[in-house]
């Protein structure tokens, strides 16, 4: 099972694969952390007063930001090209040709 997890994320050993699932989950929790203060930022609450709207906003907002937290986080931890990938595959969905 693990040596499946380690072909299927490219990974080179079972403490790189958890190296990789710890920056997976570290840029998810910054990423939620950070989407409050930039929703309160924008004064988001002012204009939205059905909470199924205000977490919908606050769900496409993280993506984004994600993707760049997950960036600087793997800079940080040295895994810059492993997760370079992401970011590139993310920039590209958005690509208007």
């Amino acid at each position: 099972m693990i040596n499946n997890l380690i072909i299927f994320f490219g990974a080179n050993s079972k403490l790189h694969l958890l190296k990789i699932f710890f920056i997976f989950g570290l840029a998810g929790s910054l990423s939620v952390f950070i989407s409050e203060p930039l929703i309160q930022f924008m004064s988001i609450e002012n204009f939205i007063s059905n909470k199924f709207f205000y977490w919908l906003i606050r769900l496409i907002l993280i993506f984004p930001i994600y993707q760049f937290v997950l960036i600087g986080v793997a800079l940080v931890f040295g895994e810059f090209r492993y997760f370079k990938k992401f970011f590139i595959k993310f920039i590209n969905y958005f690509k208007f040709y």
